[in-house]
């Protein structure tokens, strides 16, 4: 094992705690609710600050890798938009990472949600006009079901689950596990509720492992430097 695997290794069991007490785990990623764990971070994992131009993004190959330190096996959902090329390069991208088999996908939903008054002057997004008013389209994509579904599922082949999200829709899948045995990892990256924290094992919080999973990159549509002129 070459040292920079040996040094995450050593902070995956001393800093994250996560021992061979959790025995065989299982990562299921909620990448819906992953993919924006940053989205409002003006610095990188050292502290340092962002350019105007620059965000901090999730690099699914890092986020994998960082899976294999700990888990025998990790299953990736996502929704995909049938209509974007991006999206559909990204799921083929997430495919080639995890393994066809181990990336869960079905086409977003596009709800539209009619903008009030106040709203229209902060709103970013594409806008459009019906009877009711000016409203934008809000891409959703729900994978509650399908995980809960797969974690009962496959409850014979792991020892602990680790749950990439703060969704608390997970508390009662949260809650049978740990009824029929299981131990339960939470990765997550804002707040969680207090029920939710009290029904896990572990409890992580996704700005500890930023440096492992994040990585710079250009905001769309801004060129180098011309944020700073």
């Amino acid at each position: 094992m070459e040292m920079l695997e040996l040094k995450k290794k050593y902070f995956i069991e001393t800093e994250l705690g996560i021992d061979s007490s959790y025995g065989n785990i299982l990562a299921i990623i909620d990448f819906g609710n992953v993919n924006y764990w940053f989205e409002e971070d003006r610095q990188d994992a050292d502290n340092k600050l962002l350019n105007e131009e620059e965000k901090l993004v999730i690099d699914i190959k890092k986020l994998s890798e960082f899976c294999a330190l700990f888990a025998s096996d990790a299953r990736f959902y996502y929704g995909q938009d049938t209509q974007n090329e991006n999206s559909l390069k990204f799921i083929i991208a997430a495919r080639h990472i995890f393994g066809k088999s181990r990336v869960f996908t079905k086409p977003i939903q596009k709800i539209r949600h009619h903008l009030k008054h106040d709203e229209i002057e902060l709103n970013k997004r594409t806008t459009f006009t019906d009877s009711s008013g000016i409203y934008i389209k809000i891409p959703k994509c729900n994978f509650d079901v399908e995980i809960t579904v797969d974690a009962i599922r496959l409850i014979g082949n792991y020892d602990t689950l680790a749950l990439f999200s703060g969704d608390s829709d997970f508390l009662s899948l949260a809650r049978f596990l740990r009824k029929n045995g299981k131990k339960v990892i939470l990765v997550k990256g804002g707040h969680i509720t207090s029920d939710l924290r009290k029904e896990v094992d572990k409890v992580i919080n996704a700005q500890s492992i930023k440096r492992h999973i994040a990585i710079r990159k250009q905001k769309p549509g801004v060129k180098p430097g011309l944020a700073n002129r």
